[in-house]
């Protein structure tokens, strides 16, 4: 088993916690491990916020770029691909784990069952999916896992409602991501949550700035390179709607707008996971807080509580 201390950052999408996350990577001389369940893919780099390779500097990032856009990927891969690049980092350099998918955090921090879901439990749900669509698998997660339905990035993607399914059946023999509340980290990491006004104006200014940026260019190269994307990354935010622009379905300004919208649903869902599932240090940013004071606040939540282990098969 691979025991690394590490210091943990959550929040919803747009909550600044890359920003903060650069800047104390910088200070403590750390890496930074992601756990964005988007930013996994390789030349998703506009639409998922990926930091830029310069913005990056000298500080290693771990999690991120792991797989092309059109191959499957799932919580037992990530975990595989980030504990090597763990066993790559000098001995004794902190790592700091920030992101906003939280079965990510909690796999991380509470990790897997070496087994995964059986064939003839795939095939069970996916008999759901044939038969009874995307509606089906919802009602079967809503019954087994209210909360993992609510955590959902997209909640309308059969292949993520199968495998919320398939875990929370594990959770419920006692595999899977083991609980968080029975017997897992009691230590409280930090958190982003700003005011909600604040968090939808930068989610505003985001989207404006990733059509800017080129994100419709992007997304047409993707699709020159990798014309069958995978589920998922088809269904991303941003992309999907992208996708719609460049096939003429679309103007851009309504692309932007359920961009936007969907952004939001997926922060308040974020919001609410982390708040039920997780033992969160939570700061509340208002629209006056700079990066430095956050940094600075995040930094006391690590120093009050101490780090967490991170015990990856």
């Amino acid at each position: 088993m691979l025991v690394r201390e590490a210091f943990v950052l959550v929040g919803p999408t747009a909550s600044g916690k890359s920003g903060v996350g650069q800047l104390l990577a910088e200070r403590l001389d750390a890496a930074i491990l992601s756990a964005d369940s988007m930013l996994v893919y390789q030349g998703m780099d506009i639409g998922t916020a990926k930091p830029s390779v310069a913005s990056r500097g000298s500080v290693p990032y771990l999690g991120i770029d792991l797989v092309a856009p059109d191959r499957g990927f799932d919580l037992w891969q990530y975990l595989r691909l980030v504990r090597t690049q763990l066993e790559r980092l000098p001995a004794g350099m902190p790592v700091l784990v920030i992101g906003g998918s939280g079965l990510y955090v909690k796999a991380l921090l509470e990790g897997l069952d070496s087994q995964r879901a059986a064939p003839a439990t795939r095939a069970q749900w996916e008999a759901v999916w044939a038969e009874e669509g995307v509606a089906g698998l919802q009602a079967v997660l809503q019954e087994k896992d209210a909360s993992g339905l609510t955590a959902l990035a997209d909640p309308n993607n059969p292949r993520r409602l199968i495998r919320a399914i398939e875990q929370a059946c594990a959770e419920g023999s006692g595999k899977g991501v083991r609980s968080w509340r029975k017997g897992g980290n009691l230590v409280p990491i930090a958190g982003l949550l700003p005011d909600r006004a604040v968090l939808r104006q930068r989610i505003v200014d985001r989207v404006a700035q990733m059509y800017r940026a080129g994100l419709l260019e992007e997304t047409e190269a993707l699709l020159r390179q990798y014309p069958r994307l995978s589920d998922t990354a088809r269904q991303a935010i941003g992309y999907r709607e992208a996708m719609e622009v460049l096939s003429g379905a679309s103007s851009a300004e309504a692309a932007q707008a359920r961009t936007i919208v969907r952004t939001n649903r997926l922060a308040k869902r974020q919001g609410t996971w982390f708040r039920h599932q997780a033992n969160v240090d939570w700061l509340w940013p208002g629209a006056t807080y700079g990066i430095e004071d956050l940094a600075a606040k995040v930094e006391g939540v690590w120093r009050k509580h101490g780090s967490i282990q991170l015990k990856l098969q």
